[in-house]
């Protein structure tokens, strides 16, 4: 198992390229390289379900059923590796043992395997290639992730210049004039036909009133 790096699940998040989709991110445990792998909904919550010990499902998941049978004929998980990544598409494969001594590997779908190995406490590998090759497209989701993230800052900033704008519009523009000049400027508003501003202006001479 020359060139094969370990890999740790360090967590699972929407998916910002698909819809209805979850982000899987492994990383590297030492170097702190990270592989974004794509998975269903099921997926997602079959390794959620896994990470989470506390939460038991009324009744036993696929993943759950095959720890059943491992547990029942003494088969277990020694550990997975994804050995490709092509168009995309991570390919795993899962190295089985029994109590004989036998071993097996077994081609499989990477979230299955990674369902599989949470449940049997199995360590999870990558080749160096595809963690090299992965990090190539990890490059381009954090150059977006931050992008967005500087999108939504930038909002934020003009949600705030927004709120100091109506801050100064709040700001009594007739501080200084008299009674009788507003009461002016009001008449000279309402022949004007403009009525918002005569409205303004009789709210200011209320309250000079009161």
């Amino acid at each position: 198992m020359d060139n094969l790096i370990r890999l740790n699940i360090k967590g699972i998040s929407y998916s910002q390229t698909q819809t209805g989709a979850y982000a899987l991110i492994l990383e590297e445990n030492v170097g702190g390289r990270k592989l974004p792998i794509i998975i269903g909904s099921f997926e997602a919550q079959a390794i959620a379900l896994a990470l989470e010990k506390d939460i038991n499902p009324p009744r036993p998941l696929t993943h759950d059923l095959f720890l059943s049978l491992g547990k029942e004929f003494d088969l277990t998980v020694e550990s997975i590796y994804i050995y490709k990544l092509e168009d995309g598409v991570f390919y795993s494969n899962i190295v089985f043992s029994n109590d004989e001594g036998r071993h097996a590997e077994i081609d499989s779908r990477t979230s299955d395997a990674i369902a599989l190995a949470v449940r049997f406490n199995a360590p999870i590998y990558a080749y160096e290639h595809v963690v090299e090759k992965a990090g190539i497209h990890l490059d381009v989701f954090e150059e977006e992730e931050n992008m967005r993230r500087a999108a939504n800052n930038f909002e934020d900033d003009l949600d705030i210049l927004a709120g100091i704008e109506n801050d100064l519009s709040n700001i009594n523009e007739y501080d200084g004039w008299t009674k009788e000049d507003l009461e002016a400027e009001m008449n000279k508003a309402v022949q004007n036909e403009d009525y918002e501003l005569a409205a303004r202006l009789r709210d200011q001479i209320d309250n000079m009133e009161n």
